[in-house]
């Protein structure tokens, strides 16, 4: 079957091996982040309806883990918000009940926790990841650019409501953005947000790929230190690379070039993820890029390539 809702299985610097779902198309979100490596939001909307086809999801998945692959989660993200498609508790509950072995986790921008049916439907995953870039609303909106409706308020009010009904895992995931959401007193209502959620993981984040906005940059690893200290957090690391997987496709090309077109990538990413020598991979880049496919991109880790 060739799978059209389903990537990876693929290193996550969070979650180990993790075989993603993705639920909306290319780039549906309730935000517009300026540091989102997946690049602008195209279709920004708060409407729940069902994106893709929930029984073409269910027998992507049905058809995948039938052959019992080894996976650490199976996660729901991809190039949008997961929670906008109607299905998903759908799709969890199938998991859950048809492969009770696999751990299920949920990324999220929380902007959608202030509806119950979205609760609801996240109840049964294993580990949910919400996001919380910003308390104030004038930061909230330079970062995150939200759907009309969308506050800082009703963000944090739904992160609240969750975080009491939920049994399983949250791990809150705060990304810095330097000289927006670092200051003295945005920090002081991260903290007193993070004490009134109580997660139980804080992971800090900051810019690892390319994002949105060329004009965001990685904050220093002595300030992420800093801010993880004072909430209680941890400094997310470096990708995870100790148990690459091949690719699931037969044309490497296609398979790099799907790749990057979901988040831009290092030729040292992609020869991990793919489990392909970097020879290959640096064969298979000049030849996208001399097609004009994929163009390099100088950041602080490295060259990225993304998709034009």
């Amino acid at each position: 079957m060739a799978y059209r809702h389903l990537f990876g299985p693929v290193p996550s610097r969070r979650l180990g091996i993790s075989l993603g779902i993705d639920l909306v198309p290319h780039k549906t979100c309730s935000f517009d982040c300026i540091y989102c490596e997946c690049g602008r939001t195209t279709d920004l909307t708060c409407e729940r309806r069902e994106y893709v086809p929930t029984g073409r999801v269910i027998a992507e998945l049905d058809d995948f883990l039938a052959k019992g692959p080894d996976l650490d989660y199976i996660t729901f993200a991809g190039s949008g918000e997961p929670t906008l498609h109607t299905g998903i508790g759908e799709i969890i509950a199938f998991i859950k009940d048809r492969y009770p072995r696999y751990r299920v986790a949920v990324l999220t921008n929380s902007a959608l926790f202030t509806d119950p049916d979205v609760r609801a439907a996240l109840m049964w995953a294993d580990l949910v990841v919400p996001s919380l870039d910003a308390v104030s609303e004038e930061v909230f909106i330079k970062i995150n650019r939200p759907s009309p409706g969308i506050t800082a308020e009703r963000v944090l009010k739904g992160l609240l409501d969750f975080a009491r009904e939920f049994s399983g895992e949250i791990r809150l995931e705060i990304f810095i953005v330097p000289d927006i959401n670092d200051t003295e007193e945005e920090l002081r209502l991260l903290q007193e947000a993070v004490a009134a959620i109580r997660p139980d993981r804080v992971q800090i984040n900051t810019l690892d790929r390319p994002g949105t906005d060329i004009r965001v940059r990685p904050a220093s690893i002595g300030a992420l230190e800093r801010i993880a200290a004072m909430l209680g957090g941890e400094v997310i690391g470096a990708a995870c690379t100790e148990r690459a997987l091949p690719p699931e496709s037969e044309d490497v090309a296609e398979t790099i070039l799907a790749t990057i077109r979901r988040r831009p990538c290092t030729p040292t990413d992609l020869a991990a993820l793919l489990g392909i020598r970097p020879a290959e991979v640096a064969k298979h880049l000049r030849v996208l890029e001399s097609g004009g496919q994929i163009e390099p991109v100088q950041e602080k880790r490295g060259v990225f390539y993304r998709a034009t």
